[in-house]
């Protein structure tokens, strides 16, 4: 009796309930779904600073691949400067008769060598026109790099400044449909009069309008950013980092006196070189190298050996055009050279005018503007709040504050691009990439 009690108890442990079955049945139903669900979850969109970014523009960047493959392709002339002549080989054969004697035709051949050469100062002239020319790439190297740094901080910069808008928007979006939908409530209940809901509701419309304008600017800051790149960012991203605090630069003076040193300068200087090279290399070209002969010639009954030097004369030819074509291209050079400085000069002065304008709006932001607008708009919304004013009194607070905070974004990134401008200009960085 015992044993069989105790064999049921034992069964009834081991049946599951119709509980745990259907229990056992969700849960596998639930890991189904998820499994198949996890391909279409939504990914998180990268997040680049400025220092990734920078890295990846000048991996990927086109127009800076172009300039280092013209870099690699002046490095080649070197070699090809410092290379000699290829020797050349002759070799002549045919029938021979003799005028009296036997009339039977024999067979003789002629066999030589030549090897052109040149003077010192010509194979000299040439290595130094290669020479010019890799400097004269590297330079351009510089200068594209220069250029293309400046433009990415400044497209990285004006992705941050929209987006900072952009969050400037959603909370005015926000707060103006919780003020919205606050009037309307005291409208409803006979508190307000209708005007003020209509009112709301345009200012409402208007922040709506407002933060849809901004998105669409930050989605162009954002693809102009990416064509500086290419595929290496994708369309979707998002960028960390805020605009650079106020600096202060030196005098105009002690700027302009940096100028010599600007790659742009150096550029113009490096193709004032190759210019006086190619000169240095007609001038030498003016007497001609020479070229030694050797051969051996024979005949079925005599074999002779012959050495020779071919020279040539230059009668009719001495170089005169190219010369003065080189010539003309030295002084085209340096008035290119004086026609940058003074386009540099002038650049440099706009840039430092600009910047003096963006720091002086900073300076009012800062030190006045933002923190009287911020005051403005707590009384305003005090006094609403306790009945003191109505709707208008404190959307139009609203207003200016909204604009306040925009503008002060817009005079930071005007500040912004000034700098870079100097930047650009002097070859030299002035916002840090962090």
């Amino acid at each position: 009796m015992n044993r069989k009690k105790q064999t049921y108890q034992l069964n009834a442990v081991r049946q599951p309930s119709k509980q745990a079955i259907i229990g056992m049945y969700f849960a596998l139903l639930l890991m189904v779904l998820a499994f198949s669900l996890m391909p279409h979850i939504v990914r998180a969109a990268p997040q680049y600073n400025l220092q990734q970014v920078m890295d990846l523009a000048f991996e990927k960047n086109p127009v800076l691949g172009i300039v280092k493959a013209q870099e690699e392709a002046a490095q080649a002339t070197l070699t090809t400067a410092r290379s000699y002549y290829n020797p050349e080989v002759e070799m002549l054969a045919g029938p021979s008769r003799y005028r009296s004697g036997p009339s039977d035709a024999r067979s003789n051949y002629f066999l030589g060598i030549s090897q052109p050469l040149e003077f010192g100062d010509v194979r000299s002239a040439r290595r130094e026109i290669a020479e010019s020319n890799i400097n004269l790439a590297e330079s351009n190297t510089a200068i594209s790099r220069v250029d293309l740094t400046t433009r990415v901080k400044s497209a990285f910069f004006n992705v941050v400044q929209r987006q900072a808008i952009l969050e400037i928007s959603l909370a005015d979006r926000q707060l103006l449909n919780q003020i919205r939908d606050r009037v309307k409530l005291r409208v409803d209940v006979g508190e307000a009069p209708k005007y003020e809901l209509i009112k709301a509701d345009t200012e409402a419309l208007a922040a709506e309008r407002d933060y849809q304008a901004a998105l669409v600017r930050v989605n162009e800051a954002k693809a102009l950013l990416r064509g500086l790149i290419g595929a290496a960012i994708p369309a979707d991203f998002e960028l960390t980092g805020e605009l650079p605090m106020q600096q202060t630069l030196p005098v105009l003076t002690t700027l302009q006196n940096k100028l010599a040193d600007s790659p742009s300068i150096q550029q113009v200087k490096k193709i004032g070189e190759v210019a006086e090279a190619r000169l240095k290399l007609e001038e030498s070209l003016r007497v001609p190298g020479f070229t030694l002969k050797a051969g051996v010639d024979t005949d079925p009954d005599v074999s002779m050996l012959r050495l020779g030097l071919a020279i040539p004369l230059p009668l009719w030819n001495k170089r005169e055009g190219q010369i003065a074509e080189a010539n003309a291209y030295v002084r085209q050079s340096r008035s290119v050279l004086s026609e940058r400085e003074l386009l540099l000069n002038r650049d440099l002065e706009a840039a430092y005018q600009r910047y003096l304008i963006a720091q002086g709006q900073l300076d009012a932001f800062e030190n006045g503007l933002l923190k009287q607008a911020e005051a403005s708009l707590k009384v305003a919304e005090a006094a609403y709040r306790f009945g003191e004013r109505g709707i208008l009194e404190y959307l139009d607070a609203q207003r200016v504050y909204r604009g306040v905070r925009r503008d002060y974004l817009t005079a930071r990134y005007d500040y912004v691009n000034a700098m870079l401008e100097v930047e650009r200009l002097l070859g030299t960085e002035l916002i840090a990439v962090k």
